[in-house]
């Protein structure tokens, strides 16, 4: 009988513990506002790539995305789901991409520290290199600005092994910090902006184009900015204290932003609505995919994942 007894009193305990005492791994998806498609689950859509990141849609919803380390622009196809790849030259390692009112895919070409125009057939110009004749630290991501084409670019320094031995931002940065730049609508002029970043990092703007959230990696913290008409900034506020890599928005303007705890989204007082783990290491960048750009698509390490959402992204 003590023998039985001691067994339940194992059985009891084992249960409470693996119940209630046992540490659980946040995999679930937190939605409280119900923003997540009804029984949709995070899929994986593709892997073997060596680090996803930069995703960007075109108008029919395909999202083209960087295979950073092997300098690759692939392309997902929202119609069959097949990958693609669109180029093998992606601007020295692409990091941040967006498309343009054209079509053309606008990219953060690291190698160089340029940004690059990338037409349909893959052809390319360089439309922005240096600011008062000095290298950029490594464009890392970027927003068009709907209303009027100006871009907004962040410019961290991260060092790359493969800049040659020759390279200026070897020794540190050539601007001598990280800041904020907007590249005016004719790409003629870029200008800088905010001078008080430390590390920025992920950007996106609001489909009316009145706020620019701009992300860091340190500290942690994500700024809201009204812009102005000229393209010029004011009013810098604290939106959340999460930092972030890549960043993207809704139709309701919810933020979205990623980093090791996958995607979490705040909407536009600062408020945690969303969280979905990837389960890497580290979750790079997202954006809103699909025919009804209601695929929330998610590049993290080496591979890319899939949510289906009742918000969708905001049509361009």
């Amino acid at each position: 009988m003590k023998k039985f007894h001691f067994i339940l009193a194992y059985v009891l305990f084992a249960f409470l513990f693996y119940a209630f005492i046992q540490p659980k791994v946040d995999s679930e998806i937190y939605d409280p506002t119900g923003i997540v498609a009804p029984n949709a689950k995070l899929e994986m859509l593709g892997e073997g790539y060596s680090f996803t990141e930069g995703p960007a849609v075109d108008k029919e919803g395909n999202v083209f995305f960087t295979d950073q380390p092997n300098d690759k622009i692939i392309q997902w196809s929202a119609k069959t789901g097949a990958f693609t790849t669109f180029s093998t030259n992606s601007g020295g390692r692409a990091n941040g991409m967006y498309f343009d009112a054209a079509g053309n895919l606008i990219t953060c070409a690291d190698m160089e520290g340029e940004i690059w125009r990338i037409d349909k057939k893959g052809n390319h110009k360089v439309i922005a290199k240096n600011y008062e004749g000095k290298i950029l630290n490594g464009p890392n991501d970027l927003w068009i600005n709907p209303k009027n084409g100006g871009i907004y670019i962040t410019d961290p320094r991260y060092a790359r092994d493969y800049w040659s031995s020759d390279d200026p931002r070897r020794l540190g940065m050539e601007q001598g910090g990280a800041y904020l730049y907007y590249l005016s609508p004719n790409s003629k002029t870029l200008k800088r902006l905010d001078e008080n970043l430390i590390e920025p990092n992920g950007i996106v703007g609001s489909p009316d184009g009145k706020k620019l959230y701009v992300g860091n990696i340190k500290p942690d913290v994500t700024y809201v900015y009204d812009i102005l008409k000229d393209g010029s900034l004011s009013n810098r506020q604290v939106f959340c204290k999460m930092k972030t890599d890549g960043m993207t928005i809704d139709e309701q303007g919810n933020v979205y932003l990623t980093n090791s705890l996958g995607v979490t989204a705040f909407n536009q007082k600062g408020e945690r609505i969303f969280n979905v783990p990837t389960g890497e290491g580290w979750t790079a960048n997202v954006v809103f995919g699909g025919k009804n750009r209601d695929l929330l698509f998610i590049t993290a390490m080496g591979r890319v994942y899939g949510l289906k959402m009742k918000v969708k992204g905001v049509v361009k």
